[in-house]
């Protein structure tokens, strides 16, 4: 494999990432002044060192050495939402770039759309093409949407204003007067009313009048985090 090729990758991902090369080998744990030599082309890309960057980046080693391929791992595609998986460091604390990440859970307790999206409640980012940098990432809990979305995933979501555009059949984050919570969004035979589905058959289906709906953001990314990455 050229190694000048994929130099000139890793350089463009450290570039992509907006850290410095001694923080890229910090992510990778590898040394820093070893990893300078392997970037500046002293020392050979190995196979070792590529498979640190695939373990701890969630980075696809095709991607890394040929430059074909997706350059993330994806899981699968429900619907209208994917399914990435990312290592655990893949949130870092640079929120000038990326997704916006948020410490809250999105479906435990009434808290409003002005609150979750707080200063105090920012814990970082995520930068990853397969994300829109101008989506929200928040935290999910519970089993009601499982094998779909697992307990402590989180999801990257895009806030909907119209109500008269839902998706039928697509995951949301709906906030109520009283309950937030994730669900599928089925048509009702009242046009008024919308169905809440859950993706566990245990859960039964919640009908609910569109103007119960305080908030409303689609599911564009389902994130699920490797720690073995």
């Amino acid at each position: 494999m050229p190694n000048e090729d994929i130099i000139l990758r890793l350089r463009e991902q450290i570039k992509e990432m907006g850290i410095s090369q001694n923080e890229f080998a910090d992510r990778i744990s590898i040394d820093r002044s070893n990893f300078s030599k392997h970037i500046n082309g002293k020392l050979p890309i190995s196979d070792s060192l590529i498979n640190k960057i695939v373990v701890n980046l969630g980075l696809s080693k095709e991607w890394i050495t040929s430059g074909k391929g997706e350059k993330y791992y994806m899981v699968a595609t429900h619907a209208h939402s994917q399914t990435i998986s990312l290592p655990t460091t893949a949130i870092h604390t640079n929120t000038q770039r990326g997704a916006k990440v948020y410490d809250i859970d999105v479906t435990a307790g009434p808290m409003g759309r002005s609150l979750m999206f707080s200063s105090e409640n920012l814990i970082g980012s995520i930068d990853v093409p397969f994300i829109n940098n101008n989506n929200s990432i928040v935290r999910v809990s519970g089993d009601s949407m499982q094998p779909v979305i697992c307990n402590g995933d989180m999801v990257a979501i895009r806030e909907v204003r119209n109500l008269g555009l839902i998706f039928w059949g697509q995951i949301y984050v709906v906030l109520l007067e009283d309950y937030r919570m994730v669900k599928y969004i089925r048509r009702h035979t009242n046009q008024d009313m919308v169905i809440l589905r859950s993706a566990n058959p245990e859960y039964d289906d919640i009908e609910i009048s569109k103007s119960e709906i305080r908030d409303l953001f689609i599911v564009e990314n389902i994130i699920r985090f490797d720690s073995r990455m």
